[in-house]
């Protein structure tokens, strides 16, 4: 798969393919969307508000502009051919893999990352994956559908084993779905309590970091399609990607679930901003890491 070159980059991110150590790629999909749609206008709505964020992060002391980056864009897709698209997400991130890059998924609904962490998961055998959110995302099917952003983490189980799901913030779900968890996986209702000592426990295994930005309480993140009261703060979100740069294997990460159109204050799309420039820079950093 080729990835053509963009007019428009998240910052200042426009370094050629063949250089860049992450990529970062946007899928337009929020096709099995259950409550309000939206998801497919992020990445985009993304690359034009990051030119009112600074490229320099205090938190990671690193400048976006240091590092070697390419922005592919929004993933060519066809509407409402759900397997189809995912197909071509899947073929998206082999081909970034296979050219030994980081990739950086910004969403579209969740069910995006299933294709991601399938393709991650045969270049990285022994792959682990946390993931912050809002909701349990483990039914086994949704509507009658088995593919949806409401069961891709219990498909995702079926390749990825037990106790390789590492769930934190979670606050929605299914009764089956919290009891299934107990047995399977390791989540972590409510809050982030408890991930400075899986990321220790995960230290020198290959991680991928699947953000839904609804982990967040609405009043921080309200453009969102699902939101959930009871959320963390971006000061608590912050403190987890802090906690994520003691991971010395991260293979790959995503941020979804921004709906912009449904807050037209704009803040939303300030915080995945905010949100996209440190886990970039978390990546370059863990690269970095591995190169010494």
């Amino acid at each position: 798969m080729k990835f053509n070159k963009v007019d428009l980059s998240f910052q200042s991110c426009v370094s050629n393919y063949e250089e860049a150590d992450v990529v970062i790629y946007s899928v337009p999909m929020d096709a099995t969307t259950s409550f309000r749609p939206g998801t497919r206008f992020a990445g985009n709505a993304i690359r034009v508000d990051s030119f009112g964020v600074e490229w320099y992060s205090p938190y990671r002391d690193r400048d976006l502009k240091n590092y070697k980056t390419v922005d592919t864009g929004d993933l060519d897709l066809p509407i409402g051919a759900v397997e189809d698209a995912l197909n071509i997400v899947y073929d998206a991130t082999k081909t970034i893999l296979e050219d030994n890059k980081v990739p950086m998924m910004i969403g579209g609904e969740h069910l995006v990352t299933y294709p991601v962490l399938k393709a991650v998961k045969e270049k990285y055998d022994n792959l682990h994956v946390i993931h912050l959110d809002a909701h349990t995302d483990l039914r086994e099917e949704f509507f009658g559908r088995e593919l949806s952003h409401a069961t891709f983490m219990r498909q995702a189980h079926k390749f990825l084993g037990d106790h390789k799901i590492f769930q934190f913030g979670i606050r929605s779900g299914d009764k089956h779905e919290f009891e299934w968890a107990k047995k399977h996986i390791h989540q972590q209702k409510f809050d982030f309590t408890g991930l400075d000592k899986v990321v220790e426990q995960l230290k020198d295994v290959p991680v991928y970091i699947t953000i839904d930005l609804d982990v967040l309480d609405p009043a921080v993140f309200p453009g969102t399609g699902t939101p959930e009261a009871g959320g963390m703060q971006y000061k608590e979100l912050l403190w987890a990607i802090d906690q994520f740069e003691k991971l010395n294997h991260i293979v790959g990460a995503d941020i979804v679930e921004l709906a912009p159109m449904l807050d037209p204050s704009g803040a939303s799309t300030a915080v995945a901003c905010k949100t996209l420039r440190e886990m970039v820079l978390l990546l370059h950093k863990n690269i970095e890491k591995k190169n010494k």
